[in-house]
């Protein structure tokens, strides 16, 4: 599966702990990377500065589902469901 045409969820949804350059303390949950472009785009896309963790999501139906909605959706929901202190709060 190809990235589709201006999604951008994963350059939003997820956190980055990783530096980045523009954002050297990495992004936020949420809230988009200074590297999404207008066209939902990545500047960074092909760069070697690209964090690895961007690389290595890749498209797939479980993740992108049947649109940008969905996706974004999805992504936030894994989020949510893998930041510290959820594993914690699931087995008092």
């Amino acid at each position: 599966m190809k990235c589709r045409p201006r999604c951008g969820a994963c350059c939003i949804a997820p956190s980055i702990s990783s530096p980045l350059p523009l954002m050297p303390g990495g992004k936020p949950a949420g809230v988009p990377c200074l590297h999404l472009r207008t066209d939902l785009g990545c500047d960074l896309f092909g760069d070697p500065r690209r964090p690895a963790v961007c690389g290595g999501l890749q498209p797939s139906l479980e993740m992108c589902g049947d649109g940008r909605e969905y996706a974004l959706r999805h992504l936030s929901e894994l989020e949510r469901d893998t930041a510290p202190g959820q594993v914690a709060n699931r087995n008092p």
